[in-house]
């Protein structure tokens, strides 16, 4: 499997995943918290604040030495506390819900201690693997968006695929611990593939692939 497949396999898996974990969220926080609007308005804005705030740290990280060893490690982040949720998950959810903060802040802030960290490292990816791409493999501008339109496409199979098949056949848990799983073997690899960037190589690899 050559570096290029490698790569945009992780982006399309980071995308699925990253949305899959929105729809679990809403089981996750309904026993204490219910599916109101109030709900589901704290998930999506919980989760656009983490992949906005993933997009811009994930821009500036790109600009000190890329490698590919590094995006591995800031996949793993996100991949052992999918694993891990279980054993934090309920007791936070329901030390917010003691707290009886109101219909509202309540389950925005137990969307906040449960899913922000998550999301913030999956909306790294994107930015941090079309910086690699471009200096390391010197492919053209176009990488960008086809790197993009990958992670969406892979954020509506997630979507898709948890909502109407995944979710009637596991348990929230279960799913969530396989999305860890999944997250943790595909940044094994780019542990080992040596892809990296050294400052000033980026700039030669654009100015390339302008004259190409």
């Amino acid at each position: 499997m050559s570096q290029n497949t490698i790569i945009s396999l992780v982006v399309f898996t980071c995308g699925a995943v990253v949305m899959s974990f929105e729809i679990l969220g809403s089981r996750v926080l309904a026993p204490n918290f219910g599916s109101s609007v109030f709900v589901w308005g704290s998930l999506i804005s919980v989760f656009l604040a983490g992949l906005s705030a993933g997009y811009y740290f994930g821009g500036r990280l790109a600009d000190i030495n890329p490698s590919s060893r590094k995006l591995g490690i800031m996949i793993i982040v996100p991949g052992v506390l999918f694993l891990s949720f279980p054993l934090y998950s309920p007791s936070i959810s329901d030390w917010i819900f003691m707290k009886d903060l109101g219909v509202r802040i309540s389950p925005l802030l137990a969307s906040t201690a449960l899913f922000l960290l998550p999301s913030v490292f999956l909306g790294i990816v994107s930015p941090y693997t079309a910086k690699l791409m471009i200096c390391s493999l010197h492919t053209s501008g176009k990488t960008i968006g086809t790197l993009y339109a990958l992670s969406t496409f892979g954020s509506i199979i997630g979507t898709l695929l948890t909502s109407f098949y995944l979710i009637t056949v596991a348990g929230v848990n279960a799913l969530i611990m396989a999305q860890g799983a999944i997250l943790v073997a595909i940044a094994i690899p780019l542990l080992f593939m040596g892809l990296q960037c050294k400052i000033g190589q980026p700039e030669a690899a654009l100015q390339r692939g302008q004259v190409e």
